[in-house]
């Protein structure tokens, strides 16, 4: 390119060398992630904790979305190549590759997949939001027509890059973008409520139980949301101001982005870590103040037989409540 491009034009080549770069960066984490996670799948908790029942459909969500990203990443890797060395000779140079890239196939390729990837991912979101809710329907309704939307639009995308329109005019992208953060935002807000109100449930149950558990569950899946929440928020902005360079950079890295935050919640719940063990000691230890303390009772004269049933009544409440602390720890991975 000669020396008096515009400085404009400069920004938006140096936008994709420097977005594969920060690609590469992201996933390098993303595969080194999905590897921990393939182990500790595999492999029984530390603390003698459970191996989820649903390892294998975890494993095939590690392992399909893998496969998703490495191939749009090589796939964008390998038109940043063709830009300054295939192609190069290519009339507007540089620039018009970038700005014509769906005229080749392999960018078509690289975006098909990276949004059925993200299909996956979003999916998982619902599966542990209805599960959390124990599949109520005004939770599922709203956020299934909202994913079937999302995919939707995602088939409306693809059909716009196959007939070679510009990426940054299918202002298609923006409304997809949009409903997939939406998404994110919505399935974190029903996660937290939902487990804010069971750990206080559980406080009413159990007077001396501590729900500070609860609440680094909470802060977990809040920390992870919000990762992606940012960086997504970022691409939706530059996209719809048409800061091409900026668009460039974050489309390269958002599909590792969202995979490493769902990573990080998969990896702490299958290695046990941050909760599970003490989880699983907290709630071994409060029963036995619950089925004892209706020994009272002896003082107001109950009969025999009632002595007998209030115990057996505070058990069956504990072992509920027990079960619910457990459901988390599998619904969350």
């Amino acid at each position: 390119m000669s020396s008096n491009s515009p400085q404009t034009n400069l920004w938006l080549e140096r936008s994709r060398l420097d977005g594969i770069v920060l690609g590469g960066v992201s996933y390098g984490v993303y595969f080194l992630l999905t590897v921990q996670a393939f182990v500790a799948l595999v492999r029984r908790p530390r603390y003698g904790g459970k191996i989820p029942d649903h390892r294998l459909a975890l494993l095939f969500y590690i392992f399909i979305t893998l496969v998703l990203g490495t191939v749009s990443f090589a796939a964008n890797a390998k038109y940043t190549e063709m830009i300054w060395i295939d192609l190069r000779d290519v009339p507007g140079g540089p620039l018009a590759l970038i700005e014509n890239e769906m005229t080749y196939r392999i960018n078509v390729l690289a975006l098909s997949t990276g949004h059925i990837q993200e299909w996956f991912m979003e999916g998982l979101l619902l599966h542990r939001c209805f599960v959390i809710w124990n599949w109520a329907r005004w939770v599922m309704i709203p956020m299934i027509i909202l994913y079937i939307a999302m995919i939707a639009l995602s088939i409306l995308i693809q059909v716009d890059a196959c007939a070679g329109v510009v990426f940054y005019d299918i202002n298609t992208e923006l409304v997809y973008l949009c409903i997939e953060v939406g998404l994110t935002v919505i399935y974190t807000i029903l996660v937290v409520y939902r487990l804010l109100s069971m750990g206080s449930k559980m406080k009413e149950i159990m007077a001396e139980y501590d729900s500070s558990l609860y609440n680094t569950v909470v802060l977990m899946i809040v920390e992870s949301a919000m990762s992606f929440t940012i960086f997504a928020i970022t691409f939706i902005v530059a996209f719809a101001l048409h800061l091409n360079g900026l668009t460039t950079m974050c489309f390269l890295s958002v599909s590792q982005v969202q995979g490493i935050t769902q990573l990080f919640i998969i990896i702490r719940v299958a290695t046990g870590r941050a909760y599970t063990h003490e989880w699983s000691t907290r709630v071994a230890a409060e029963p036995t103040t619950i089925v004892f303390s209706s020994t009272v009772s002896d003082a107001t004269g109950e009969s025999h037989d009632e002595r007998i049933a209030r115990p057996e009544q505070n058990i069956v409440q504990t072992y509920s409540a027990s079960v619910k602390a457990a459901e988390v720890d599998v619904c969350i991975a």
